[in-house]
Parts: structure tokens; C-alpha cells; sequence
């Protein structure tokens, strides 16, 4: 009697534990292709002196080694994902990351350096795929109840990209010259692409997707505007001139066509009317506000543990990584806990943590030293890495089949419009703050005020951005209320 049931289970139980695996090795292949381009960004920017110093050019010139990536991502990122849903998404997505690691041996081998930032533009197309394309493949790799755990998992990756680029970048450049901080995506890139290439999902004929042609014109008004408003907020480092103004008047002449455009084409980049879904609304508004607040921890700190509390540069350098260290331990255990307390509610928990943490920080300006500050950063750090998760869980978890790489494309973008955002806005803030015309130069005291008032702003500005998720969610719940009436 018990026999059948025995074969059944010693038949079963290899099936699955060889589908496990596949998962296992699935989500590792995402997990490099989430890391690559945030190390790719943030071991950059400490080779820029070397840089200088190597081709003999200024400042100026080389930043466009960090801007053309940054640029390269912003800007063609919803357009890859809406690619991706058309042409196949682990299709383009083995395309991405072969892409990005091409660039990268071009990138260390450059002669001269206009020759290295246009290998750096296409290493940020190869970004944009992988970024674009990497949530929205959670979907196809994992069941639905552990997509939090996923999300949570990514998070982590890209905060230890974030965390590890600029002490692998300085150990590298020490130790083999700034050519290997190209370089050195060549390996994880060859062992992604076999990854990808063995365990992710084979791509399923889409019909309602593929039969679209891309629209040209849309993604060009798209692009333009982006870029415009990408060069708006980084040109000056926050002091708007006319240039500035020039551009943000023509990222909003280029939106307004692109809207124009949207509307009378057969087959949109974006859907305008899937804007109408509160919840996906809400979550990319939400995911933009938070990556503005974010970035307030990356402007000020700096600044503040150097000139308000005298860290040498490379405290300083310790004392920041500290954030995306944090991020990076919490974001899977973040993830378990949005599967098994639902997102909604986590969002909240995330943006009510955040603003403990930041008003702590104004609050203890100056007090307890260095426990003063990387305590409440700790705070910041756990809530944003359980926000990424739940609201990532949220936008993701309820749209359809054909829209998932156009979206997570679109959320991709969102964050990086706030970092850009961020860096801008909460840059002008600390320096209107501490009164001072260079704030290099500024005294101690000036320099402790300014920190006070924008960490004061990012509070408010978490509180904004509850004050949007609470709505989103009582319009959730009006509406299920009225279909179960109906």
C-alpha cells in the first residue's frame, strides 16, 4: 500500500531539488547582472584624479567618465524594457550583459580619453539592459509568495556594488593601474553570461508584445528629455545658471511632445493610461522621493564629517560606506519579511523608519561623535532597504506578462531620476543652509547648521512620501471594497 507513495515521493523529490537549483543559479545570474552596473558606477568615480592625472585633462573633462554611464542608463532604460518585452527579455538581456563587458575591455584598453568615455557610454547601454530586464525577470524565475525575498536579494546586490566599488577601485588602482577597474568586469561578465545563458527562463512568445513595432519617435522625444534633465541637474553641482534653466525648459517642452507623441501612435513606449492604476502610480512617485531623500546621506555626509567633525578622508570613506553596508546585510532578510507581512504594510513600517532616522540625525548634530551619526544612519538604512523591497514587491506583483520590462524599466528610472534629483536639490539645500558662498571653505559651525536643515527637509520629504502611500493605499481599498460589492 505505502509502495506507490514511496516511488512517487523518491521520483518527486529529485525533480524538485533540481528545480530549486535551477532557481538558485537563476537568481544568481540576476543578482550579477544587478551588481555589475552599480559597481560599474560607483568604482568610477574614485579613479577620476587618476584619470586627470593619466591623459593629462581637467576635472571638468573627466566627470564625463561617471556622466556619459549615468547618462547612458537614464535615458535608454525604458526604452530597452520596453525592448525586452517585444524582442524577448533573456534574449536582450544576454545581449546587455555581453555588451557591457565588450565595453569594459574597450574602456581599459582606451588610448585617450574621449575614446574612454564613449566606451563608457556603451558599457551604460549594457547597464540600462541589465538593470531594465533583471526585475522584471523575478517574475519568470521565482514563485510569486517569494518575490519579496528576490526583491530583497537584488537590493542587497546593488548595495554591495554601491559599497565595495570605491575600496576595490582604490585597491586595484594601487596595485594594477586604473585600467583595471574596467578590466575587471570581464570575468564577472563571462560568468554571467554562462549563468544566463544555462538557468534563465527561455523566453515565451509574447503575441500582444511582439506584434508592436517600437516607437521610434516616442523613445526619441523620451531620450531627448531625459537628458535634458539629466545635464540640468548636474551641470553647476546644484548652482542653476542659464544653462541649467535652458535645459529644464527643454526636458519640459520634450515631455510635453513625448505625451503628444504617445497619444497618437498605434503601439506607445508607455501606455499613458496605465497611469491610471493608483498603485503603479504611486509606487514610481514613492521609489523617486525616497531615492531624492537617499541621496541627502551621500551630499551632506561627506561634508559634515569632515569640516563639522574633522575625519580625515579616510574616516570619512569608512564612516559613509557604512549605509550601503547596512543596505546590503538587510536587504534579504527585508525581503522575508515583506513575503511574510504583506507589502503594503512594510512600506509604511520602511518610510515611518526613515523619517526616525533622518530627524535623529538633525537632532543629534554634533552629539556622541561618530555613534552620534552612523547610529541613525543605520536606522535610515534598514527602513530604505525594507521600503525598496515592499514597494519593488507591490509595482511588480500586479502588473501583466507584457508590461513587466517596460515597468521595471520605468522603476529603475525613477530611482535614478531621484538620486539625480537628490544630488541637485538636497546640494542647494545644504549650502542656502550654512550661509556660506564655497562650501569647501565653510566653518565648522556653518557647515552643522546646513547639515540640521537638510536632514530636516528629508524628513519632511519622507513624510511627503507617506503621506502618498497611505493614500495609494485607501484608494486600493475603496476600490476592492466597491468590485466585492459589486
Amino acid at each position: 500500500m505505502l509502495k506507490p507513495v514511496a516511488e512517487t515521493s523518491e521520483k518527486t523529490t529529485p525533480g524538485r531539488t533540481k528545480a530549486a537549483a535551477s532557481i538558485r543559479w537563476a537568481l544568481a545570474s540576476l543578482s550579477l547582472s544587478m551588481l555589475m552596473p552599480s559597481l560599474g558606477t560607483s568604482i568610477a568615480n574614485i579613479a577620476l584624479p587618476t584619470l586627470a592625472q593619466a591623459f593629462g585633462a581637467s576635472f571638468q573633462q573627466v566627470q564625463w567618465v561617471v556622466l556619459a554611464y549615468l547618462l547612458a542608463i537614464t535615458t535608454l532604460i525604458v526604452s530597452v524594457g520596453r525592448l525586452g518585452d517585444m524582442v524577448g527579455r533573456r534574449r536582450l538581456m544576454l545581449g546587455g550583459i555581453a555588451l557591457f563587458t565588450v565595453a569594459s575591455l574597450f574602456a581599459g584598453i582606451a588610448p585617450t580619453l574621449w575614446l574612454l568615455i564613449g566606451a563608457r557610454a556603451v558599457q551604460g547601454l549594457g547597464a540600462a539592459m541589465m538593470m531594465a530586464l533583471t526585475v522584471a525577470m523575478v517574475g519568470e524565475t521565482v514563485p510569486k509568495e517569494r518575490t519579496g525575498s528576490a526583491m530583497g536579494l537584488l537590493g542587497t546586490m546593488s548595495a554591495i556594488g554601491t559599497t565595495l566599488g570605491p575600496s576595490l577601485g582604490g585597491i586595484l588602482i594601487a596595485g594594477f593601474g586604473w585600467k583595471a577597474i574596467f578590466l575587471v568586469n570581464i570575468p564577472l561578465g563571462i560568468a554571467n553570461f554562462l549563468l544566463a545563458m544555462r538557468f534563465l527562463p527561455a523566453d515565451s512568445r509574447n503575441h500582444r508584445a511582439s506584434q508592436g513595432r517600437l516607437d521610434t519617435i516616442g523613445t526619441l522625444f523620451l531620450v531627448l528629455t531625459l537628458a535634458a534633465y539629466a545635464l540640468a541637474m548636474t551641470i553647476g553641482h546644484g548652482s542653476f545658471g542659464t544653462v541649467n534653466i535652458g535645459l529644464l525648459l527643454a526636458a519640459t517642452c520634450g515631455f510635453a511632445l513625448f505625451v503628444v507623441a504617445e497619444t497618437n501612435v498605434k503601439s506607445p513606449l508607455l501606455r499613458l493610461s496605465m497611469f491610471r492604476d493608483t498603485a503603479l502610480s504611486a509606487g514610481l512617485a514613492m521609489s523617486t522621493l525616497v531615492s531624492t531623500v537617499i541621496m541627502v546621506t551621500l551630499v551632506v555626509g561627506p561634508f559634515y564629517l569632515a569640516r563639522a567633525l574633522g575625519f580625515d578622508a579616510a574616516h570619512v570613506g569608512a564612516i559613509m560606506s557604512a549605509g550601503p553596508l547596512v543596505s546590503a546585510l538587510t536587504g534579504l532578510p527585508a525581503g522575508r519579511i515583506v513575503d511574510r507581512l504583506g507589502a503594503h504594510r512594510m512600506t509604511v513600517t520602511g518610510l515611518v523608519g526613515m523619517m526616525i532616522g533622518l530627524s535623529l540625525l538633525a537632532a543629534l548634530e554634533g552629539k556622541f561623535g561618530i555613534a552620534g551619526y552612523v547610529g541613525p544612519l543605520a536606522i535610515v538604512s534598514v527602513n530604505y532597504a525594507l521600503f525598496q523591497a515592499a514597494n519593488n514587491t507591490t509595482i511588480m506583483s500586479n502588473i501583466t506578462q507584457e508590461q513587466r520590462g517596460v515597468i521595471s524599466g520605468m522603476l529603475s528610472l525613477s530611482r535614478n531620476l531621484g538620486l539625480i534629483t537628490g544630488a541637485s536639490v538636497m546640494g542647494a539645500i545644504f549650502t542656502f543652509a550654512s550661509g556660506a558662498a564655497d562650501i569647501t571653505a565653510a566653518r565648522a559651525e556653518a557647515v552643522a547648521a546646513g547639515m540640521q536643515v537638510t536632514f530636516i527637509a528629508a524628513a519632511l520629504l519622507s513624510a511627503a512620501t507617506l503621506g502618498v502611500a497611505l493614500t495609494s493605499f485607501a484608494f486600493a481599498r475603496r476600490s476592492n471594497l466597491l468590485e466585492d460589492a459589486a
